[in-house]
């Protein structure tokens, strides 16, 4: 195993900062996937080297913008210089077009309106618009009409400014996506470091460690995102899903096309397509999307295949959420059917509080002060203070560098998080962490590590609201056995366990011996209703004895002033 390198050696105050972020990125994909480059992509990596640093800085200002069209009026940087001296040798490459064909739509979005009025001058009395025509309509009346795409020169003779198109961004899509192993996060993650307002946990890296190993795989990746922003775009359901590539031998790909196989199911069933949503809710073969296909079955009236598909469900061991939708859906099919009836699970059990506060107001505000006292002090606790214990005792287990989890520099977790294999990989890990509620030492592991890596990022702690007199008190007062059984739970679904939980929690550090130090509050404003995921805690409080109170608000309003 190899540490990771330091991905920042430049600070802000270095104009190049940008540059030295890029060629860090070009240098780890070269180094740790060169094997999965084409001979564009190493010729790319190649003859960036090669270039002047003018040019380097030039074209990775273009790759960090938006879109692939610029104009070059718009690209004039101190560090940089001359725009057109660093442009020449992008063009000479081939990377850079000065003269790009534009279509009628790309034009609208590069010109201002002054500009398109001049431009298109001529078209514009030809239709009967006046020169004092808006964008919008000039765009609705003259749109239809400019069908040929072709370089500014030829929509605008006079044009006073000069267009370029950037013909790599492909390709640094590409690297970028190998590094950061998706294309959600950006050349931002830099900058958030080097401000200071993002750190990351520095783990180990092994040849193992990446995202993908074969090029197909960020093929694959590739082609689920670009139909999930043709979705986006509004094209049609059926023609994207007959696009889906199958299953690959990749968990996290595959995790990637089921969620996209729901999104199209949803879309399908919005639009009046049921029978292509339940064939995208089967073939992504997930939970959240099994329970769609028998809701949609069940609205069609097709209650036999429907229960079958709720039994199979039932029968392979179900997470909580779907086993909750199943609870629902089976009874409701066997009176369909006319099949016997078990008895629905009873409500779960909990303390109900009713309360009339003055308002309106933040409702979880409103009722922390009504029940915090000196002794007895209240705190917003909402998936953050237990989560952040659990992040805090089982840190190790969670960053630990096993293949597959972390392979950049700026992980806020591990890419496995919610991989069903994720724990099972960790068991042992895990188990030790957890060993130290049985053993005592808890509470020392757990402030040595909120001393040690406070402000690091973690899927688990969120900093800010988990201050160190909070901290304390929730050692001194939440016993290890109620720990051990909230840590438990969320090892078993940590994407379904790690919300819902109660929005407040009161301490209560001079109770006497014997009596709970510790007490949960749900706060439900104004026609606000438990949710399942609240539910499902609420039934975990009850079996565990763990104290819980669900308040219900309401608001009162002084009218003694009025006739």
């Amino acid at each position: 195993m190899n540490s990771a390198p330091a991905p920042v050696t430049a600070s802000l105050d270095d104009p190049f900062y940008y540059l030295t972020n890029f060629r860090f990125v070009l240098a780890w994909v070269g180094e740790r996937h060169a094997d999965l480059l084409d001979h564009d992509e190493l010729a790319f990596l190649r003859h960036f080297d090669t270039l002047p640093r003018a040019s380097q800085a030039l074209l990775t200002r273009m790759v960090m913008r938006k879109g692939e069209l610029f104009r070059i009026g718009k690209l004039r940087y101190d560090e940089i210089g001359d725009t057109a001296a660093a442009l020449a040798p992008l063009m000479a490459l081939g990377w850079v077009d000065d003269a790009p064909a534009l279509s009628g739509e790309e034009l609208f979005h590069q010109l201002r309106l002054a500009e398109l009025r001049a431009a298109l001058a001529t078209r514009m009395r030809d239709a009967g618009l006046s020169a004092s025509t808006g964008k919008a309509v000039l765009q609705a009346t003259l749109a239809p009409q400019l069908t040929e795409a072709k370089p500014l020169t030829q929509w605008w003779p006079d044009a006073p400014d000069s267009i370029v198109r950037l013909g790599v961004m492909e390709i640094c899509d590409r690297l970028r996506l190998m590094f950061f192993g998706n294309l959600r996060q950006d050349w931002a993650e830099f900058v958030l470091t080097e401000l200071g307002l993002q750190r990351f946990e520095n783990v180990a890296f092994t040849n193992a460690s990446r995202a993908f190993h074969k090029r197909e795989e960020v093929d694959a990746y590739l082609a689920l995102h670009r139909l999930r922003q043709r979705l986006e775009m509004g094209e049609d359901v059926e023609s994207l899903s007959l696009e889906v590539p199958p299953v690959p031998n990749n968990a996290w790909l595959a995790a990637r096309r089921a969620r996209l196989l729901l999104h199209l199911g949803r879309e399908a069933e919005r639009s009046g397509q049921t029978e292509r949503a339940l064939s995208c809710y089967a073939d992504a073969d997930s939970s959240e999307a099994r329970v769609r296909q028998l809701r949609v079955l069940e609205r069609l009236g097709r209650y036999k295949e429907a229960f079958e598909l709720a039994m199979s469900a039932h029968h392979r061991t179900p997470n909580e959420t779907e086993a909750q939708a199943l609870a629902r859906l089976i009874p409701r099919l066997r009176k369909k059917l006319k099949m016997a009836v078990e008895p629905s699970p009873r409500e779960p059990a909990y303390t109900r509080w009713e309360l009339t506060l003055p308002g309106p107001q933040p409702v979880e505000r409103g009722v922390a002060l009504h029940f915090s006292t000196p002794d007895a002090p209240v705190y917003y606790s909402e998936n953050t203070l237990l989560t952040g214990l659990f992040g805090l005792l089982c840190w190790p287990a969670i960053f630990a560098p096993l293949p597959g989890a972390f392979f950049h520099p700026f992980h806020t977790g591990p890419a496995d998080l919610y991989r069903d294999d994720f724990v099972p990989r960790r068991r042992a890990l895990f188990d030790e962490c957890l060993a130290r509620l049985e053993d005592g030492s808890y509470p020392e592991a757990i402030r040595a590590t909120w001393q040690e890596k406070h402000g690091l990022a973690s899927p688990f702690v969120h900093w800010p609201m988990l201050d160190e007199t909070q901290l304390t008190l929730a050692l001194e007062c939440l016993p290890a056995s109620h720990l051990q059984a909230f840590f438990e739970r969320f090892i078993k679904d940590f994407k379904a366990n790690r919300a819902g939980l109660p929005d407040l929690i009161q301490f209560f550090p001079k109770a006497p011996l014997g009596e709970p130090r510790y007490r949960l509050i749900e706060v439900k404003g104004p026609g606000d209703r438990l949710q399942d995921n609240q539910r499902r805690w609420l039934a975990f409080f009850h079996q565990h004895d763990i104290p819980v109170a669900v308040c219900y608000v309401q608001w009162f309003t002084d009218t003694s002033g009025m006739p």
